[in-house]
């Protein structure tokens, strides 16, 4: 089975569009994957998504330890391994680099390149020659999908 490591923007949509009260069949679906352990993310992402103060960032301190996990030695020699391509080095932008922002896209790829079936969610888009998680995905024979994809894959209707 596949196991989907999401980055932070699929999450904030989810939030932000898929309210509880009105989808509760795709919430309890979500719920189901996450106690089962079929979503996942990192630290990293905890840490973008905790600043925005709403019910995501609630959800995800609640959630800190159960979908947020701190990366293995094998994750960060995974980083490494991303970061040793000059032009991947791009993914930590100067704004957040001066800012000391956290920055979760090289780390959501090395989970889910760790993982058995690991496949990253994501919103970016694969665009040619830019350091983007489809990018760096491909690259990396990591699979990844968007938010649409992902619902497609595990054949969800509502």
């Amino acid at each position: 089975m596949t196991v989907y490591v999401f980055d932070s923007g699929p999450l904030i949509d989810l939030f932000r569009h898929y309210y509880r009260e009105r989808f509760p069949s795709l919430w309890e679906n979500f719920d189901g994957m996450v106690e089962n352990g079929r979503i996942t993310s990192t630290r990293e992402v905890s840490n973008e998504v905790e600043g925005y103060g709403d019910e995501l960032a609630e959800w995800a301190k609640q959630n800190r330890r159960k979908v947020f996990v701190t990366p293995t030695v094998t994750e960060l020699e995974a980083v490494r391994d991303i970061f040793s391509v000059d032009h991947f080095q791009e993914m930590i932008r100067k704004k957040e680099r001066m800012r000391g922002r956290p920055v979760a896209d090289p780390f959501v790829i090395a989970r889910a390149h760790c993982l058995d079936n690991g496949c990253v969610v994501t919103t970016e888009r694969h665009t040619p020659n830019a350091p983007k998680i489809p990018n760096v995905c491909e690259y990396f024979g990591v699979d990844w999908t968007n938010l649409e994809g992902f619902m497609e894959r595990e054949q969800w209707r509502f």
